[in-house]
């Protein structure tokens, strides 16, 4: 579902941001949403913020073990900005107390240390903890044995004053609110109303702002814009990525015993984050009026393998429907006829053929996503079994004739044009799709492509094998399916090739008559030869009664077009019943076809079709664009309920500027400052508040320079710093004296003369260049909390430079200066982000801003989850309808080459083009939404549509006669195996309709369902229609076998059949009653077999038996020897 194809805007926005930083994030959020159970009702109540406090203390206290190991929050949260400091005492008690970054509206009141778990110790007092630490106090009782004059400026800039024990109880009655709590003598429950206008603060004013709109969600305010009620409290707890974690605890004595790695790390944080959903879902009874809502990104990571991974189950399931359809309906009551095991194998040989095309994919380094997985191994399945039908049902239908050897080498000359047509269509098709930028659809072309290869390969070269293998069984009389027993229909069929009739047994007004008829084989025991046995009369018969006339009967009918078969034996019968005859091809001739090509019926397709096209041009109107989270998880899930909260009450999304390399950062600073003052002016950009400074780190690292400054200016104005001395002034009046005096020069690295002549900020409130790096490397190593603050994230990270106020050596003058910054950033939060429209114009005018930058020098590129998922929808559509063309115009010269035949190829095409049409209307009416998943299934629609398009159409040029002749007759031999493929694809899609997951029945399974109903529409009554009012003529001549004379035959050689009269019948053999089908000689069907004219003697009708007579034709053979 991420957008990050190879090559694309955001592919090479995030390697440059991994490569600089080593991952995308600094932490990872688990948040907390509290509503309550009465919609609409205010949450600004003691009571609401009492459950809150609750529910997130039973979040703050989870433990998990692993490795031998206890893991608390205290040890995997994200802690901003710790200082370091030279007293070893002191450096060890801010570590275990330094807070986690938790944002929470509980920080308003002092209940809110209560989330912070570390603890120190001192001799002579309790434990110190944060719901008891004062830290004026602590500093003032500690001067007298260290020096802390450092530390106690840095918590001075930071604002830190007494932290928590200053802020009121939420519960003043708690026995362990401090004496210094506003309301603790007064025993008043606070105004949380009044407490949260503006947000609540960490530990730090400073740098811990949490604005209203991280805290509080349906918020309402008076016509003043004070801050009335609210329908919503979220807390957000910041845990370290696992790569800091592992860089934390590396070299630790605590994992020394565990070969710590960074695997490890991700492993902890899961089951930590695991563990805070489930706990804080079950620390409010169900009984309360409040409900609390949890979440992790590890929730969202495992529901997003859910979505994306393969269900063995529904694969199974659907595989096995597809073997068990095609089993049975290529069974037939005529064992010598019957093909089962032949549609068991050809599913089985696709699907190994899928995952052959898949395993090549794994192997060729292409990612799988969630199309690949829900969609790609049942339309590869669905595409390759059209092909097993569509050569199993040629192969049934060879001429007459045919020798054994031949028989496959003649079904891939009437059908291997066709397989080979659709597949190199869908391969060409799928990989010009790859061309367009969209990762999904990229992802997909090409493993699409890759299996329709292995599915053709498969079947042109695998299938045929099995099919001679099914020929030799038969020929063998074994049973299908069960091929290792007998047959009791034991009677071997050998078909005799039409022969011609003299004009004289012509009936008068007939020119010209063919016959086919069948001879029943068996083998006589006690002669041991092979007798063959013609029907006992034979006699012309009208042809039965036809809607299109008597031009759709003729030779391509041959054995299919037996009334009837009755083989009596003493001990056994085989007995043809009625509904045997019937098949798909049997329905397509006598009944589908003739009302089809009607032209009262030809009228009303074109109107329902184009009545079908009107409605979904107005449904394509009603596609709107986006995809959210909300639409992928299940619905009444815990998760669901919590993304669903998040999205109505706090859509805030943080993201960063980040400006790159290849530009001077000393010497742009304007540029910069004008790039966060157009970011910050966005629509969607949350502002800060009016009494804030803006949350970047050039602004704090200038206001850091210009508080220096002020501090230099009045120890120089009283003395205490002079031009050869500066330690009797303030840790940063000293600081900002060894600024003053850098020359950026190597030989010459100071000038004391600067100290009065010279600013750390201009008048433009401008870094001097000159100073710009060497200022950042003090900053960064002495304002450890304004730099976590800012989120900059500097890559190449400045060196580490301690500032040591009493060095005598005059080392500690000279500051090393940071290398060119390669990365850095400015953060932002984007609010209202509803609608797919308002993440597209907020990225827009992102964009716009950086590209404006980008004119005066500075290379930047917004970065976040917004740009990461919703920049696709910015040339989405417009992606959509290019590929659709491509496939189009590939799938138009594709068949114009192969086909030479543009007209042919002109109306695929439009078939094609009126198939995605629809598709993408009724997915408006269904209300699916368009992102890069329905996109892929509408581009693979138009191979889908080959499918079903391509085998009519290449029948309709290969057949003679009128256009509603050569449509009927392709019907009748497409109808059968492209309905098999539908229905067997159908079938495996069934499976997806059990997920768990709505996204999936809904945008997989109701898509596919309606994608696979259209193309059997189209290609088998849309397509038909067409080709019988606007269809190109015929692409073969019709050879014609003419005889001037009356041969009769030779005598028969030893091994071949004698035709000859019998009188009688022994009782020992078979008796066949038939008839005898003789027509006209009209064209034949598609790829029926033509005898071409040769000097083969012909069939002399002196050896016909009288029309009155009862005789037999009979011929004997020696056995065949059974082996």
């Amino acid at each position: 579902m991420r957008s990050t194809p190879v090559g694309s805007r955001v592919s090479q926005e995030l390697h440059y941001t991994k490569e600089k930083l080593g991952e995308e994030a600094a932490y990872t959020s688990q948040m907390l949403i509290q509503t309550a159970r009465q919609e609409g009702e205010n949450i600004l109540t003691p009571e609401a913020l009492g459950f809150h406090l609750q529910a997130a203390l039973a979040a703050s206290k989870v433990q998990v073990s692993l490795y031998g190991k206890s893991w608390d929050l205290n040890k995997i949260c994200y802690k901003s900005g710790v200082p370091l400091i030279e007293n070893g005492m002191i450096e060890r008690m801010i570590e275990k107390l330094f807070p986690c970054v938790i944002l929470t509206p509980l920080d308003c009141f002092w209940e809110g240390a209560k989330l912070q778990g570390g603890s120190a110790y001192l001799p002579g007092r309790p434990d110190i903890q944060w719901t008891n630490l004062d830290p004026k106090q602590l500093l003032e009782e500690l001067g007298p044995f260290a020096s802390l004059e450092g530390f106690r400026e840095l918590l001075d800039k930071a604002q830190v004053g007494q932290a928590y024990v200053g802020r009121p109880c939420l519960n003043p009655d708690d026995l362990h609110c401090p004496p210094s709590a506003p309301n603790h003598h007064s025993r008043q429950a606070p105004n949380v109303t009044q407490e949260l206008s503006g947000g609540c603060h960490g530990f730090s004013h400073k740098f811990m702002h949490w604005q209203e709109e991280l805290l509080l969600g349906g918020m309402a305010r008076d016509p003043q814009g004070q801050l009335l009620r609210a329908e919503a409290l979220q807390s957000t707890f910041l845990l370290m990525s696992p790569r800091q974690l592992y860089e934390h605890f590396r070299g630790d004595y605590q994992t020394h015993d565990i070969s710590w790695s960074e695997e490890q790390a991700g492993t902890v944080l899961q089951a930590w984050q695991r563990r805070f959903v489930q706990l804080a879902q079950e620390a409010l009874p169900e009984n309360a009026s409040q409900q609390v809502h949890a979440f992790s990104s590890t929730t969202l990571d495992d529901i997003l393998h859910a979505f994306s991974e393969v269900s063995a189950a529904r694969v199974v399931g659907g595989y096995l429907l597809m073997l068990a359809y095609a089993c049975v309906t290529m069974l037939r009551w005529d064992c010598a006829q019957s093909q089962g095991a032949v549609g068991l194998a050809g599913v089985l040989l696709v699907a190994l053929a899928v995952a052959s095309g898949l395993g090549l994919c794994a192997l060729l380094g292409i990612a799988f996503n969630a199309a690949t997985t829900q969609v790609l191994p049942f339309l590869a399945l669905g595409i390759g079994v059209d092909d097993i039908f569509l050569l199993a049902h040629a192969f049934t239908e060879a001429p007459p004739g045919t020798p054994l050897q031949e028989r496959m080498g003649e079904c891939l000359q009437r059908t291997g044009t066709s397989v080979t047509l659709t597949s190199i269509n869908n391969m060409v098709a799928f990989f010009m799709a790859a061309l367009v930028p969209i990762p999904a659809l990229r992802a997909f072309s090409l493993q699409a492509a890759i299996v329709v290869g292995c599915n053709f390969a498969a079947v042109m070269l695998v299938f045929p094998a099995i099919l001679s293998l099914d020929l030799h069984r038969r020929h063998c009389q074994r049973l299908d399916v069960l091929c290792c027993f007998s047959s009791p229909c034991s009677a071997r069929v050998i078909q005799i090739l039409p022969q011609e009739l003299a004009d004289r047994t012509v009936p008068v007004g007939i020119a010209h008559l063919t016959a086919t008829v069948q001879a029943f084989a068996h083998c006589e025991a006690s002669s041991q030869h092979v007798v063959t046995i013609l029907p006992p009369q034979t006699h012309l018969v009208p042809p039965p009664s036809d809607p299109l006339g008597s031009e759709l009967f003729g030779p391509g009918g041959s054995t299919r077009d037996l009334l009837g078969q009755e083989v009596t034996r003493q001990k056994a019968a085989c007995k043809s019943l009625s509904c045997a005859r019937w098949n798909l091809a049997h329905f397509a001739r006598y009944q589908f076809a003739p009302l089809l090509l009607q032209s009262h019926a030809k009228a009303v397709v074109l109107v329902l079709f184009g009545s079908l096209l009107g409605l979904s041009l107005y449904g394509a109107t009603l596609v709107q664009d986006g995809l959210v989270l909300t639409d992928v998880v299940p619905q009444g899930t815990k998760e669901h309920a919590f993304l669903s909260a998040q999205l109505r009450y706090f859509s805030l999304y943080e993201v960063a500027l980040v400006t790159q390399g290849g530009f001077d950062y000393a010497h742009s600073q304007r540029a910069l400052f004008d790039l966060h003052q157009r970011f910050s002016s966005l629509k969607a950009v949350l502002p800060p508040p009016a009494t804030q400074a803006p949350r970047t780190w050039l602004h704090y690292y200038r206001n850091w320079l210009q508080g220096i400054q002020a501090a230099f200016d009045q120890d120089w104005a009283s003395g205490r710093i002079t031009r050869h001395s500066y330690r009797n002034g303030s840790e940063d009046g000293a600081l900002a004296y060894k600024l003053l005096i850098q020359t950026g020069d190597a030989q010459e690295p100071l000038d004391f003369s600067q100290l009065t002549t010279r600013k750390l900020v201009d008048k433009e409130g401008l870094i001097p260049p000159e100073l710009f790096y060497m200022g950042l490397t003090v900053w960064v190593s002495s304002d450890p909390l304004g730099l976590a603050a800012s989120q900059a994230n500097f890559y190449p990270p400045p060196p580490e430079w301690l500032h040591d106020k009493y060095d005598t050596t005059g080392e500690n003058l000279r500051i090393p200066a940071a290398q060119p910054l390669e990365f850095a950033q400015f953060p932002f939060l984007l609010r209202g982000l509803q609608k797919t429209a308002d993440f597209v114009e907020a990225i827009e005018g992102a964009r716009a801003a950086c590209a404006e930058a980008g004119r005066a020098g500075v290379r930047a590129y917004p970065s976040g989850s917004p740009f990461l998922f919703w920049e696709q929808y910015l040339g989405l559509r417009r992606c959509f309808l290019l590929a659709v063309c491509i496939l189009l115009v590939c799938t138009f010269l594709v068949c114009a080459l192969l086909l030479l035949n543009p007209w042919t190829a002109g109306l695929i095409v439009l078939v094609l083009a009126m198939m995605t049409v629809e598709l993408f209307g009724i997915m408006g009416f269904l209300g699916i939404k368009l992102s890069a998943i329905p996109v892929v299934i509408l581009v693979a629609s138009v191979g889908i549509g080959v499918e079903f398009t391509v085998h009519v159409a290449l029948g309709f040029l290969t057949t003679q006669g009128s256009r509603n002749l050569r449509a009927a007759r392709a019907l009748e031999h497409t109808f059968a195996p492209v309905t098999d493929g539908a229905v067997s694809t159908l079938l495996g899609l069934l499976m997806l309709a059990g997920s768990n997951f709505d996204f999936i029945v809904r945008y997989f399974f109701m898509v596919l369902t309606v994608l696979t109903l259209l193309g059997l529409l189209h290609g088998l009554a849309l397509l038909p229609v067409l080709l019988s009012i606007l269809g190109p003529p015929p692409e073969v001549i019709q050879m014609y076998k003419e005889s001037p004379e009356v041969l009769s035959p030779p005598a028969p050689r030893a091994g071949e059949l004698r035709w000859g009269v019998t009188p009688t019948l022994p009782q020992s053999f078979a008796r066949v009653t038939t008839s005898m089908t003789v027509a006209l000689h009209p064209p034949p069907l598609p790829g029926a077999y033509t005898h071409p004219a040769s000097d083969e003697p012909t069939w002399s009708p002196a050896a016909t038996p009288a029309a009155n007579g009862s005789s037999n034709l009979t011929s004997r053979a020696p056995c065949p020897t059974t082996e």
